[in-house]
């Protein structure tokens, strides 16, 4: 799921408002981490990360739409696709934005966007055990139907605890995004309510650490890091110097919870490893009212400086002139 369906012109002025330097700056990398570029030419749009427990160095990703019932393996020494898994047994993905590794050893993927911004009153969520042996296969999946007790939401986030087996998704939106707790075993015998129990920022992925100690959201501007206790994400979270990436899509823990691994869309895409040490040595202080119970809004990244703030502005411009547009339209 993209931002805003940015014209050329709105792209042409969000980039001529971001200085080089800054965009330089954001897009650096920790050397030696263990980043990795895409490789295979199906995978347009990954869109979710998942780090694997069996195969070392092997992370689960997915398309955002009009792909089919695919999950794919990347091994990131090569960054070559190992295996890619066939979902049966589901009905025609409509919207896949988020993949996550359960305790039960199985992957949940999310399908959960909704291009029409709040309107579908069911999405879906796909679970298959991660295969033992990386190949291409087909597997029975089994399907799970959501709905969200406060009604229909855009979301690109799933959370599987690594603890509880417990799922979260986090809804995108740019001041009532929430965090929404599933029921404590998902049924696939009718709809599974998810309740809000947070606020969170505009987040367009989100992890869990191995341990189920901390929650990582990202978003287009900022990444935080969250202490996780009794169900609940406390504080105002740890901010950390996330890569500027144009199409922010995914972020996931490396197996060993070392470091953070952001992802993006497009075709040769770059998996950037960002150790968590390094990311919260050069991390800006968290700002007052930014955490999870706060009124969510997107804020610029620790570290990006005036380049993100002024790239988050330009957005904010455009978002702006669109809604006048519409509000027009729907006048006419």
């Amino acid at each position: 799921m993209r931002l805003l369906p940015l014209s050329s012109a709105s792209a042409a002025l969000v980039l001529a408002l971001l200085p080089p330097s800054s965009a330089l700056a954001a897009g650096s990398e920790v050397p030696g981490a263990s980043s990795f570029t895409i490789t295979d030419p199906r995978i347009k749009e990954s869109s979710g990360l998942a780090a694997s427990r069996i195969h070392p160095g092997v992370y689960w990703t997915h398309n955002d739409s009009d792909d089919g019932p695919y999950v794919y393996a990347v091994d990131s020494a090569t960054g070559k696709t190992v295996a890619r898994v066939t979902l049966t047994g589901i009905g025609r993905p409509r919207d896949v934005e988020a993949i996550s590794l359960g305790p039960d050893g199985q992957l949940y993927v999310g399908d959960i966007g909704d291009n029409k911004d709040g309107t579908w009153d069911h999405v879906w969520i796909y679970r298959f055990p991660e295969p033992k042996q990386l190949g291409d296969v087909t597997v029975k999946a089994a399907q799970f139907t959501v709905r969200y007790a406060d009604g229909p939401r855009n979301a690109e986030a799933l959370m599987v605890h690594p603890v509880t087996g417990r799922v979260y998704i986090a809804s995108k939106h740019e001041s009532t995004g929430g965090l929404y707790e599933g029921p404590e075993r998902l049924s696939g015998s009718g709809p599974n309510v998810f309740r809000r129990v947070a606020g969170v920022p505009w987040v367009t992925d989100g992890a869990f650490a191995p341990d189920g100690s901390r929650l990582a959201l990202r978003g287009y501007f900022t990444a935080r890091t969250y202490a996780w206790k009794d169900g609940l994400p406390q504080g105002e979270g740890d901010r950390l110097d996330a890569p500027w990436q144009g199409q922010a899509e995914s972020v996931t823990y490396t197996a060993d919870g070392s470091a953070l691994m952001f992802g993006t869309e497009g075709g040769a895409s770059r998996v950037i490893a960002v150790p968590l040490a390094a990311a919260a040595a050069s991390a800006a202080p968290p700002q007052p009212g930014a955490g999870p119970g706060a009124s969510p809004v997107p804020e610029p990244p620790g570290g990006f400086g005036t380049g993100a703030l002024v790239l988050a502005g330009a957005l904010g411009l455009v978002f702006a002139a669109k809604r006048l547009l519409r509000r027009r339209g729907s006048a006419d």
